[in-house]
């Protein structure tokens, strides 16, 4: 809800100024190696910067995603980790604390390959790592990039 007659709550205000910063960032990096090594420090210094409990959970999505896509290129989305090709994002985890919210989320873009049928999910909440739903995330994040 608006507290300020904008429209958006301090926390969208908030995180629209961390996109705006992700991206003056990125304009000044290099379409290189560099860019990628930018990106991904980003991505592990806004993990390092999550309550314990957002951080447990996005340590273990970035594992998953980053061992099971790694073509994926990482980088922060709304100061939040994301991974995706051609500077899109194809999933992300939004943490808890971020917009006060009861649990985690992992989500993805229309640009991935999760399509089933007329109608199918594209966003989880996640509130532990279990086996059962990292394998889950797993294979969610493999058909993904199909």
């Amino acid at each position: 809800m608006a507290q300020n007659g904008s429209g958006f709550s301090a926390e969208e205000r908030a995180a629209m100024k961390e996109a705006a910063a992700e991206r003056r960032a990125q304009a000044k990096a290099d379409k290189s190696a560099a860019k990628r090594e930018l990106n991904l420090q980003g991505v592990l210094d806004a993990i390092a910067a999550m309550d314990d409990a957002d951080r447990v959970l996005a340590e273990r999505f970035h594992a998953i995603v980053t061992e099971t896509a790694p073509d994926l290129e990482p980088k922060t989305w709304y100061g939040m980790p994301a991974y995706g090709r051609d500077g899109t994002a194809l999933c992300f985890f939004q943490a808890a604390s971020k917009f006060k919210a009861r649990y985690a989320t992992i989500g993805f873009q229309d640009t991935a390959r999760l399509d089933d049928g007329e109608f199918w999910p594209t966003s989880f909440a996640v509130v532990s790592f279990t086996d059962d739903v990292a394998a889950r995330v797993k294979d969610l994040v493999a058909r993904a990039v199909e």
